[in-house]
């Protein structure tokens, strides 16, 4: 079984620089060891085989059972060591396999919208990542934004490669607190999460999670020193906005524009104003 998930990964790779164009930020984000949870936007089937050739340690994916009653995918996804979940109900099968990973130090790939957007927009998440994460506290989580892959059905037809960004957000821990964790709270957690993700695509993609300034990190602990993806985002945003403002035309009490100081215009412009 080793040897055919060597040759699957093979396979895809080629497959995956024949119809991708691929550019990976954030790799120095990967933990290198220890349990892992990657969590991952979900826009169709490409998400996951990119992550397998592209993550430097072996992850070990979710996906829907559906896909094992198909005699061709089912041995590409017990190649790949894939845990079926039956979606719709609490499936303790997939929850217990998925917990045997952590538990081994290995990584689980997970993408808490729980079903594909085929447009690339984020959809509400489900807190099944949340249940998962708590059962091994010392679970990292990293965010990863993959985009650009739903253009791949029409960039097919015209023969040309589909540019896919893939963004790796900085690692976290989920810390709940004493006490109860409410079904309110976890869906809060999973809310943190996926500002996280959010944070790491273009606005065009955030979707329901478009408003990065209502985002928390409550619930997120970070390493000493390491600034979060989503408070990176806020400060880019912020900045943006203030450059935005200050090249902005001034006007004076009269509603007339007043063009910039004169520290601000261009020297060669302003000699030809003289």
């Amino acid at each position: 079984m080793e040897l055919l998930r060597r040759l699957v990964v093979v396979v895809v790779k080629l497959l995956c620089r024949i119809a991708l164009k691929v550019q990976v930020t954030g790799r120095e984000h990967i933990p290198l060891q220890g349990p892992t949870i990657v969590a991952i936007n979900h826009v169709n089937f490409i998400e996951g085989p990119l992550l397998y050739v592209t993550w430097p340690r072996e992850i070990i994916g979710l996906g829907k059972a559906e896909l094992w009653s198909d005699p061709l995918i089912k041995p590409l996804a017990m190649a790949l060591k894939a845990i079926p979940v039956r979606r719709g109900e609490m499936d303790l099968t997939a929850v217990r396999l998925s917990t045997r990973v952590l538990q081994e130090g290995q990584v689980l790939g997970v993408a808490p919208e729980g079903t594909r957007s085929h447009d690339g927009h984020l959809q509400p998440a489900k807190p099944g990542i949340v249940l998962l994460a708590l059962r091994l506290p010392e679970t990292a989580i990293v965010p990863v934004a993959i985009y650009g892959q739903e253009k791949y059905r029409e960039n097919l037809r015209r023969l040309r490669r589909t540019e896919v960004n893939m963004a790796i957000g900085q690692p976290f821990w989920l810390e709940p607190g004493d006490g109860r964790v409410t079904p309110e709270a976890r869906q809060q957690m999973v809310d943190e999460i996926m500002m996280q993700i959010a944070a790491l695509l273009p606005p065009e993609y955030r979707g329901v999670y478009s408003n990065l300034d209502s985002g928390t990190e409550r619930y997120l602990r970070f390493q000493p020193g390491r600034e979060s993806s989503l408070q990176m985002a806020k400060r880019s945003s912020q900045s943006a906005a203030h450059a935005l403002a200050n090249n902005r035309p001034r006007q004076t009490a009269a509603g007339r524009k007043q063009p910039p100081p004169d520290s601000e215009v261009d020297p060669q412009h302003r000699e030809r104003g003289r």
